[in-house]
């Protein structure tokens, strides 16, 4: 008997799954997060689950665990006291970044300062030339100097970046060899190790953010780690990376960047996964919680990937899946601007005070007030009864703040709220959709998330999408992303070759020296080569462009010199990207990327095969206000348990799903079936007449 468990924790909850796969069976826990530290929840939840099962600790099989650690440092800046080494003439490069602004129209808004302030970069003799050929040789004796200023200055961490390194890291090399031998005690983090592509800022941000992370993500794995083993528990933990795959703790240590979103992505892996369980194999996912909303898009079963994110204003050169977040969760707080307009948003909340509703002091109106007010949630309580709600606190809300400065009436205000959430959520999925060639209608919508199910349909029918699928338990979806997840790894080679077959040699050199170096981590990951498999794409743009687009390609089509299929699929996404691709143009290949993937054992989920197919009406029911209709006003709506669901059953909205992590909103327009893997799928186009019960 073996058991697998998923951590994911965020800001107010830590969610554990555990998977008992003698019995094949899921078991999700929720429990408040601790700020202060975050091992603190999570070995508490971890003992609580476990504690049901008898005390199982020495049985488990595996542990993966979504951190949120580094993106609070980098958030709160609390990261380590780091000092930068770079070329001489360049320290200032932090500073001067790159011309865009963080609002093109707004000339006073001003640059986030660095994470690493003046006084703490260092210049030193060394030039390389752009082909890596060395221009000027390293000073040594600088480097004594500097480091001896760390010392004195108490530095704990420090990030090296020289002018093309990418194509020749001897310099780099030797300035952390000379700093390991001087200084053995710091954290040193070099750009040829971290990210070895061309762009300098990005390049130089994103090794400075890895080193300004290290030392605090060091001690936190640490502790964790020691904690698991003091439990008992006879594995050794992965870590979620912002990619989407899992790596042991010894790994993420060297790479704590790659850990930054590593919450949010845990979410996505868990949707591809029910993208090839259920056959909906193009997804936009949709992630509300209490602060915001996540979306991502998973086009033939296959998570969208950015080459180059954002965290905190600064460009972060690493894979991460395409994830975009919008201030828009159940504690976003409604406001009137100066014109007198509602907006929503992005302020939220939070945990504490949280809605006005939940009786902790929250005065000002959210929207799952709104919901509250028009009757969508439980006037009677959540959470399985477990946290009462004050619904004539969130009427007050709503009044004091919204209907005394309008002219709106408190049902007009609620519903309003809610019509500006939506909205802005359908900004939020036209960003990974339309604005990169893809139209919502040809996507189902895969809701997850403590607040995703009260707003799914209403954001399904202003993006003319079809199908809604909720998950069994979609408070706690993304813990359990977290056991179907596979050890990635992502190399990257630079080299600025036209498309031709002359240069396929040297390509497959690039990839043949990527192969090695993730063969050596996956077998230090103790991952059998049956279970090793890469994944191959080149960064292409026409030449003269500025940014390129990732295309992937197969090894067979390289060894083959088939160049032609490889430029063909360029031209086939930059007209789905752009509108428009120039077949006659000249193609210049620029980035050789390569995953190193190690397959892990899988949850299975059991499939019922006898279809109970009936339509489930309730004896329960509530007067709740609709206004996503033509025939706006309240309707009797049935309101449903999910557990009392099962496979085939079908229920016509109105109606109202209740369950302990999520409230599932069924509109009076749509209908919705449970599949064999006790999915909801929600039909948004189903005709009905206002008085059908």
């Amino acid at each position: 008997m073996s058991y697998m468990l998923g951590v994911d924790v965020g800001g107010t909850f830590t969610d554990v799954t555990i998977f008992d796969a003698k019995n094949t069976k899921i078991k999700n826990h929720k429990l408040p997060s601790t700020p202060h530290d975050p091992s603190v929840a999570i070995m508490d939840g971890i003992n609580e689950i476990l504690f049901t099962q008898h005390g199982v600790h020495e049985q488990v099989s595996y542990l993966a665990h979504g951190t949120t650690v580094a993106t609070n440092a980098m958030i709160e800046r609390k990261g380590a006291k780091t000092a930068l080494i770079v070329t001489k003439g360049f320290k200032d490069l932090f500073e001067i970044a790159r011309q865009t602004r963080p609002d093109l129209y707004n000339l006073f808004m001003e640059k986030p300062d660095p994470i690493i302030p003046g006084d703490l970069r260092y210049e030193i003799e060394e030039r390389l030339f752009a082909d890596g050929s060395i221009s000027t040789p390293l000073d040594k004796k600088q480097i004594n100097t500097i480091v001896e200023d760390l010392k004195k200055k108490e530095i704990t961490s420090i990030a090296v970046c020289f002018l093309f390194s990418f194509n020749n890291p001897v310099h780099e090399k030797e300035v952390v060899e000379e700093i390991e031998k001087l200084y053995p005690e710091a954290y040193v983090s070099a750009s040829y190790e971290i990210v070895p592509e061309f762009r300098e800022y990005p390049r130089l941000s994103t090794t400075a953010m890895n080193a300004y992370l290290g030392p605090v993500m060091k001690r936190y794995m640490e502790n964790f780690d020691n904690s698991v083993k003091s439990a008992n528990i006879p594995v050794n933990p992965y870590i979620t990376q912002s990619n989407g795959g899992v790596i042991s703790i010894q790994e993420s240590v060297k790479t704590p960047i790659k850990t930054a979103v590593s919450g949010p992505a845990a979410g996505v892996v868990a949707a591809s996964y029910t993208a090839d369980m259920t056959g909906y194999k193009d997804l936009i996912t949709f992630d509300m919680g209490g602060t915001s909303a996540d979306f991502s898009l998973i086009e033939n079963g296959t998570p969208k990937v950015s080459m180059e994110r954002e965290i905190e204003s600064f460009p972060a050169r690493i894979p991460m899946l395409d994830i975009n977040t919008y201030g828009a969760g159940g504690g976003s707080i409604a406001w009137l601007d100066e014109g007198g307009a509602l907006k929503v948003g992005p302020h939220s909340a939070g945990a504490i005070p949280g809605p006005a509703a939940y009786g902790k002091g929250g005065t000002l109106p959210t929207v799952t007030d709104a919901n509250v007010v028009l009757g969508r949630l439980n006037p009677s309580g959540i959470l399985g009864g477990n946290m009462n709600i004050d619904i004539e606190a969130s009427k007050k809300a709503i009044r004091k703040h919204i209907c005394e400065k309008t002219n709106l009436t408190l049902t007009e205000a609620a519903s309003g709220i809610l019509s500006i959430v939506n909205s802005n959520m359908t900004k939020g999925v036209r960003l990974i959709s339309v604005e990169k060639g893809h139209s919502p209608s040809d996507f189902a919508l895969l809701s997850f998330g403590g607040g995703g199910g009260l707003h799914c349909g209403s954001l399904a029918n202003e993006l003319n999408v079809s199908t809604v699928i909720v998950p069994p338990s979609p408070g706690t979806f993304s813990s359990m992303g977290l056991i179907v997840s596979d050890i990635k790894s992502d190399f990257v080679r630079t080299g600025l070759l036209n498309s031709s077959k002359e240069n396929i040699k040297l390509i497959n050199q690039y990839f043949q020296s990527m192969e090695n170096e993730g063969d050596n981590l996956l077998e230090d990951e103790n991952i059998k080569k049956e279970n090793r498999y890469f994944i191959y794409s080149i960064d292409m743009r026409f030449k003269g462009q500025n940014y390129e687009l990732p295309v992937s390609v197969h090894p067979e089509e390289l060894y083959s010199k088939n160049i032609d299929i490889i430029t063909e699929r360029f031209h086939e996404i930059h007209e789905k990207t752009y509108g428009y691709s120039d077949k006659t143009a000249d193609i210049e290949f620029v980035n050789y990327r390569l995953t190193a993937c190690g397959s892990l054992p899988k949850i299975t989920l059991n499939k019922n095969d006898k279809p109970i197919k009936q339509v489930i009406n309730s004896e329960n029911s509530r007067e709740v206000f609709f206004s996503e209709v033509k025939d706006s006003g309240y309707y009797k709506t049935d309101i449903l348990q999910r557990s009392d669901l099962t496979y085939g059953n079908k229920i016509i909205g109105p109606a109202i799903i209740e369950q302990l992590d999520s409230t599932i909103l069924i509109l009076p327009n749509q209908s919705a079936t449970v599949d064999p893997y006790y999915n909801l799928i929600i039909n948004t186009k189903r005709e009905v007449n206002h008085d059908e019960s």
